[in-house]
């Protein structure tokens, strides 16, 4: 009989197309998967250390494994296995611990029967795994590069993954085009820092973020490819400027402001100013207005006053920027922002997170309205659990949603034509076919 085995992921899409590819490992031998939420013999959880919640996550995720199966094996992998395997190895119920190089070799360990509480400390700097997810979305998540070389001073994820380091171009085309065939309609393209694609050995730049973007355009496979986060110092003009033009990349960008304060940006060890982002900005906005335009910003982080926190809501409101993802400041170790000394109070942290929350919500509907009446092409993916709606994603990330009957309940995981019409309670735009 096979063994049942269920994979959780915590984290980022980066994380997701790895957890991915490591079940279409399992998929091939003499296992059989099943979800996380029912019974299973091995459980394997993807970790993720970019926040205290993260990890706070982990031990919830086991815990939840173990009241289904309390003689299930437990494996944690992935970044927080990485950066700490003594304190995983720890949590009541785990069985393995593997980083993130062994993870990729986690049949092996698997297969040989590793001693309970093994565990791994080995930081892959240069080790570059490929990886893409498949068959449980409509669209896939396609890693492209892995690691960074900044070292801004909240981050822990260049200790954690390593230095940058990419795929080949002709790895990379080949993959996407291996998953258009399969039927996906979009793909998306992740990383910790794309914007740095290129360095195959860690040290020697082979190619440019741009060499790849216009080789992917020239695929005759049909299908839509939309980028993942992006710095606004590598977001160079040239970039905007192709994908103004292109016919496989969408018009939407995710671009990491973090602070709207130069101080702030400055005690982050951030690699730009304000000026550059809002440069970034005009430029999208001037060669493609409809594009959507979301943005990162972490808010309490230590020494980050009064004013600093006004600086960056006046800058944000002003910025033409479809949405926000808001972070609360989280300590992580052997960073080297633990040592500021001026921390700021959980109820400050809250309170401005709140802001900065309805702050986005004014500004992701301001960006839906000025879309309404226009015609837009979306990729239903499901429908509702009461079965009255149909949802998807324009090519500018806008949700909507169609009434769902019998002429169009087949437009699950295809690409339609809609008439953007007026938005409902929940922000979600409703939508009628072309056709």
């Amino acid at each position: 009989m096979k063994k049942k085995v269920a994979f959780y992921t915590i984290g980022c899409k980066l994380n997701y197309a790895e957890t991915s590819t490591i079940e279409r490992e399992f998929n091939q031998l003499y296992y059989k998967h099943v979800s996380f939420n029912v019974y299973a013999d091995i459980y394997v959880i993807n970790s993720c250390s970019v926040t205290k919640n993260a990890e706070i996550e982990l031990r919830h995720v086991v815990r939840s494994a173990m009241n289904k199966n309390s003689k299930a094996f437990v494996i944690a992998i992935g970044c927080y296995a990485e950066l700490n395997p003594k304190e995983v190895s720890s949590i009541d119920g785990v069985d393995l611990v593997l980083g993130n190089k062994e993870k990729f070799k986690i049949i092996n360990f698997i297969e040989k029967k590793w001693i309970k509480k093994y565990y791994t400390n080995i930081i892959s700097k240069k080790t570059y795994f490929p990886s893409f997810s498949i068959g449980g979305r409509t669209r896939s998540f396609l890693k492209i590069q892995d690691g960074c070389d900044y070292k801004c001073s909240y981050c822990i994820i260049p200790i954690s993954r390593g230095g940058s380091r990419s795929d080949s171009i002709e790895n990379i085309l080949e993959n996407i085009k291996f998953i258009f065939r399969k039927g996906v309609k979009e793909i998306v393209l992740t990383g910790v820092n794309i914007g740095d694609y290129g360095k195959i050995n860690g040290k020697n730049r082979m190619y440019t973020f741009l060499d790849l973007m216009q080789a992917i355009d020239q695929i005759k496979e049909k299908g839509r490819i939309r980028l993942s986060s992006i710095e606004p110092n590598l977001l160079k003009n040239e970039y905007i400027e192709f994908l103004s033009k292109s016919k496989h990349f969408v018009p939407h960008f995710h671009i990491p402001l973090q602070s709207g304060s130069n101080d702030i940006l400055g005690k982050m060890h951030r690699r730009y100013k304000r000026d550059i982002y809002k440069e970034k900005v005009k430029k999208i906005r001037y060669l493609i207005p409809e594009a959507y335009i979301g943005s990162d910003v972490i808010v309490g982080f230590p020494g980050e006053t009064h004013q600093h926190f006004l600086e960056t809501f006046h800058f944000l409101k002003k910025l033409e920027i479809s949405s926000l993802h808001i972070f609360t400041y989280s300590p992580r170790p052997n960073t080297k922002s633990i040592t500021i000394q001026e921390n700021i109070s959980k109820k400050i942290q809250c309170k401005r997170n709140k802001i900065l929350r309805k702050l986005s919500k004014y500004k992701y509907n301001f960006f839906c309205e000025s879309q309404i009446n226009t015609k837009k092409t979306v990729l239903f993916e499901n429908s509702a659990p009461n079965k009255k709606y149909l949802y998807g994603y324009t090519e500018n990330y806008i949700r909507t949603k169609i009434q769902l009957n019998a002429s169009n309940f087949m437009c699950k995981n295809t690409l339609q034509d809609v008439f953007l019409k007026k938005m409902d309670k929940d922000g979600i735009m409703i939508s009628e076919l072309v056709n």
